[in-house]
């Protein structure tokens, strides 16, 4: 498939045949979930495929060198799982209609609610031509498969709107909860900002824990051993298992990206009666701390914030890091510190009829999301100016 004189635009089923060090050159920010080790674990450690819904096509840009100097991961889906960007009823419309919404093709980091780039693109090219290719790519796997569209889940704004800049692709926007380090000295700095009762509450979970007698220990991937991930596996899966049936991720997945990025994966521990109970598991680029999976065999009081927001919170500053992303939804975060940021992916449907009937939902849907975002604005635990 080419795109020009000079650039050649392929699909690829499998990072094989794509070198580590091209591919990890288009991510200089060390976003966890678009480097190669990640997409790679995931296509190892039997985390894709036919057991979970999820069929890589990797969009790939190379110029007359044949070297990449673009590239998105996408993939086949045959189910909605894993994306955070909820177009059930899409699919219900579909089927009520006797058409097929699925397959369809993501361009996401699998399992990931978490804003980072999706086009991966060389610093010293034309982004504009890049993402035309890259676009051009994702059209010709939809044709190619008859899909019943594409999808391009939670893109920087800027990315996003360029997606979307010539209104082929539909945006559509949603809602977290961010933390960002304002230059704080230590934890006792954060929470001076805040007003007196989200100031005290907090003091109140942390001193619940300790009173407790459950110790907190924070360990980096090169710290962990095989036993270690093994737990980390064990504590995610029995979540996993209680509250949505088969876990998406293996053992041998955290094990293997533990490995190879053993200075941006991170674990903490709960350890109570001399047993480790539970287990928060994050990752991290440049600036920026994700939490990313959480499993516990007790329900202790205060645990979860501790060890899912409290602990990364105290490493951000530690460690001057600007902003910590805890995960999707959950309003309960806004108390804590983290306040409403908006959310971005982008949308194609196949069927003319039914992407005008996307379009339409979107116009309704959008300024309800806007007002949400207000609103819960409003909630902020910080000090007023």
């Amino acid at each position: 498939m080419s795109g020009s004189d000079k650039l050649t635009a392929t699909v690829l089923p499998s990072l094989d045949s794509i070198d580590a060090t091209e591919w990890d050159a288009l991510n200089p920010s060390a976003n966890p979930f678009v480097c190669y080790a990640f997409l790679r674990a995931l296509e190892q450690c039997d985390c894709l495929g036919e057991a979970h819904g999820w069929y890589p096509q990797y969009l790939c840009v190379h110029d007359h060198n044949k070297t990449l100097i673009a590239a998105a991961p996408a993939y086949i889906k045959t189910n909605s799982y894993g994306e955070f960007v909820f177009d059930w009823a899409w699919a219900e419309a579909y089927e009520q209609h006797g058409l097929r919404y699925y397959p369809k093709l993501i361009v996401a980091a699998p399992y990931t609610p978490a804003t980072g780039p999706r086009a991966l693109i060389a610093e010293d090219q034309d982004a504009d031509a890049c993402l035309a290719l890259l676009r051009r790519a994702a059209d010709a796997v939809v044709e190619q498969h008859q899909l019943s569209g594409e999808h391009w889940l939670f893109a920087p704004k800027e990315q996003n709107d360029a997606l979307c800049s010539d209104g082929q692709l539909l945006q559509r926007t949603g809602v977290q909860y961010h933390w960002h380090n304002h230059n704080y000295s230590c934890f006792d700095d954060f929470l001076a900002s805040l007003n007196s009762r989200k100031r005290k509450n907090i003091k109140r979970e942390r001193r619940n824990v300790q009173q407790q007698g459950i110790d907190l220990q924070w360990l980096n991937g090169r710290d962990l051993t095989a036993d270690d991930w093994a737990q980390v596996h064990a504590f995610y899966a029995g979540i996993y298992e209680r509250k949505w049936g088969t876990p998406s991720l293996s053992a041998d997945f955290f094990a293997q990206l533990g490995a190879a990025l053993p200075d941006n994966s991170h674990v903490v521990f709960a350890t109570h009666n001399g047993e480790r109970v539970a287990c928060s598991v994050m990752y991290s680029s440049n600036d920026t701390l994700y939490g990313r999976y959480w499993g516990c065999s007790q329900q202790l009081d205060s645990l979860h914030f501790e060890a899912c927001y409290y602990q990364g919170i105290d490493y951000c500053i530690r460690e001057g890091i600007k902003h910590f992303e805890p995960g999707a939804q959950g309003e309960h975060k806004i108390a804590r510190g983290f306040l409403p940021e908006y959310t971005w992916s982008a949308h194609r449907l196949s069927d003319p009829s039914f992407h005008q009937a996307v379009a339409d939902f979107l116009k309704r849907e959008t300024p309800h999301v806007e007002q949400q975002h207000d609103h819960l604005t409003g909630w902020s635990p910080f000090k007023k100016s």
